[in-house]
């Protein structure tokens, strides 16, 4: 299994966490700390006064046999108002404590999930899913523990001792030396099973997260499992990653679960002894120490006292652990370098007055850049026609491992690009670097004559419409997913989307129509019906661009008519971008590109390559290279 993780910065992490729950609750907080304080308060004055109970009241009332039970009854009602205030704080610091939990947990997440918008593609590419959910659900549930449970117990339990002490020390320093002997024995064995189990404890939080991640991969690729019958081999894989997970649990809460009993047996231990030398003291007295018994029964008292928040606290080092190490995982997150956006030309809505683009407010069906000169104060616009250009492009996705090279390519407003080439030659990267999913090592992408550096990315993901291999289609109505594509678009438009896509004939044999709800991905459709649902997704759009991402690979033969009828209707008039396997759909485009190892090696129509008898004449043909 390797070394156990350590965690890196525990104290600023956890300084971070505090600072957190300031921000937003630091005046609860402050009353929370004041209700501790009440609490602590009103729990040793009540076991102070069981010294004068004794001596001041029940003992003169044996030796003289008093029964005037008034001076006694109303000490009893002092005693009973401190510890009325002191149920009267633990309640309201109860109360605020869920409300400061809770709401901190929200914040986080909101944090975390607004945070994550905002994260490159990167991320997501090179982090499992299952791990990133664990953090929204293990992690933050560490979190609520410590911040609900253990970190007003650590400050309840420095309080006590700090009071605790300065009462035994006032009623017996031989009795108090005597305690903290014993103490030093519990935190001495404490220290040691804390250090054996909190290792344990963080081990734990990142194998729930890889056990998490596996068992969302298995539920994705399920069918993929059972039609290569991968059942046992998934078996023995999550085993193994379930071993090691029940291997880090267990010795955890082996030694976490020792700590308790063993703090325990030595807190009675530690009773026994100053009761028994206590007694002696009370009877005879020791080295001219004498005690009352009314002292001797309040510093027993304080003695379990005294064990009992340093138990709690070694009990609770073990959750602050574990949610420190979900706390830094979250945090590693939160400081994840989000997506940087240089741009400052942006796309708007325009029409032409008098042969000048001007900027509207309305729908008129043009689109413009806006580019705003600072060193003039004037502003430009640049009518969007889609015209795209690569010059001279190198990119690779580790600053050591180019994958493009030299990339030149060139596409006319309305054209259709198509790239053909084997698996990894670098046809969906080039895709990814038009939306600046990823930046270039080299060369400059234009479009519109716009180095798309400048171009602010949501405006520039705006002008690009995308149907991808692999649908994604979320929780909600057929209608609103076709709407995702654009979030103002009216039902007319959604309606005539899904006609242009060929899917509208389908959806209205749905048992809703376009109010049918989707969930589980679009479950309760065929492949081929998701797909059309992704195309009327980008028809809604009304893209100048297009990237189509074999788009119809998965969709049978009689329905990829259909959907090519769409589709064709669809990039008329648009600069369109295509990969596919299937050859045969890109016979029509004005330019197709032949990729090998990251290389642009033959480009042309389709008459022209066939004639050039090269890797595209091969790949149509099936023949094999000379």
């Amino acid at each position: 299994m390797g070394p156990r993780p350590r965690l890196n910065n525990p104290l600023k992490t956890l300084s971070r966490l505090i600072k957190y729950m300031g921000k937003y609750y630091g005046i609860h907080m402050v009353i929370v700390v004041l209700c501790i304080i009440a609490n602590v308060f009103a729990s040793v004055n009540g076991t102070w006064f069981m010294k004068a109970l004794v001596d001041e009241y029940i003992l003169p009332m044996i030796k003289e046999g008093s029964n005037d039970f008034g001076p006694l009854l109303k000490a009893m009602i002092r005693v009973g108002g401190f510890y009325g205030v002191g149920v009267i704080a633990s309640l309201i610091q109860a109360e605020i404590m869920v409300f400061v939990t809770q709401g901190t947990l929200k914040h986080l997440r909101d944090d975390m999930f607004n945070h994550m918008q905002g994260l490159p593609i990167k991320y997501f590419d090179t982090h499992s899913h299952g791990d990133i959910m664990s953090m929204y659900t293990n992690d933050i549930d560490t979190l609520r523990q410590m911040i609900s449970q253990s970190m007003p117990q650590m400050f309840n339990s420095a309080m006590t001792i700090v009071s605790v002490f300065a009462c035994m020390v006032a009623l017996s320093i031989p009795l108090t030396l005597l305690t903290l002997i014993m103490i030093g024995v519990i935190t001495l064995g404490s220290k040691k099973l804390t250090s054996l189990s909190g290792k344990y404890f963080i081990a734990q939080q990142k194998d729930i997260g890889a056990v998490n991640g596996y068992i969302e991969e298995m539920m994705e690729g399920q069918k993929v499992v059972k039609v290569f019958c991968h059942e046992e081999k998934s078996m023995e894989e999550f085993n193994k990653l379930n071993d090691h997970l029940f291997e880090s649990a267990n010795n955890a809460n082996k030694f976490a679960n020792v700590m308790g009993p063993f703090n325990a047996q030595i807190g009675n231990v530690s009773y026994v002894l100053c009761a028994c030398i206590g007694a002696i003291i009370a009877i005879k007295g020791i080295a001219g120490f004498t005690m009352t018994p009314g002292s001797l029964i309040s510093f027993l008292t304080y003695n379990k006292q005294f064990a009992q928040p340093i138990n709690q606290i070694t009990m609770q080092m073990n959750s602050i652990v574990m949610a420190i190490a979900g706390g830094e995982r979250i945090f590693k997150l939160l400081d994840e370098k989000p997506e940087v956006d240089d741009g400052y030309v942006t796309l708007v809505r325009a029409k032409k007055v008098d042969g000048n683009i001007v900027e509207c407010e309305n729908r008129t069906g043009m689109w413009a850049w806006k580019h705003y000169h600072k060193d003039t104060d004037t502003t430009t616009y640049v009518e969007m026609k889609g015209e795209i250009v690569f010059n001279g492009v190198d990119f690779g996705y580790t600053d050591d491992k180019i994958v493009l090279h030299d990339v030149k390519l060139y596409a006319n407003p309305g054209e259709k690009l198509a790239f053909v080439g084997s698996t990894g030659a670098g046809k969906t990267t080039i895709t990814n670097l038009i939306n600046r999913f990823y930046d270039i090592q080299d060369g400059k992408i234009r479009y519109d004559g716009i180095n798309i550096n400048k171009i602010k990315k949501a405006d520039l993901r705006r002008s690009l419409g995308i149907v991808l291999q692999e649908t994604n289609l979320f929780s909600a109505t057929v209608m609103e997913n076709i709407r995702y594509g654009k979030l103002d678009a009216t039902d007319e438009e959604v309606i005539a989307a899904a006609k242009l896509a060929n899917a509208d004939s389908f959806i209205r044999r749905l048992p809703d129509g376009y109010n049918t709800m989707l969930t589980g991905n679009g479950g309760n459709l065929s492949q081929g019906q998701r797909q059309l649902l992704s195309i009327a997704r980008a028809a809604v759009a009304n893209p100048p661009a297009l990237i189509l991402d074999e788009a119809t690979s998965s969709i049978d033969t009689r329905t990829e008519r259909l959907v090519q009828e769409g589709m064709d209707a669809l990039m008329k008039g648009r600069t369109t971008f295509v990969i596919a396997h299937r050859l045969s759909t890109i016979r029509n485009s004005d330019c197709i590109m032949v990729l090998e190892q990251g290389r642009i090696i033959e480009r042309g129509n389709h008459d022209d390559l066939m004639k050039q008898k090269g890797t595209y004449y091969r790949l149509q043909t099936g023949s094999s290279p000379n």
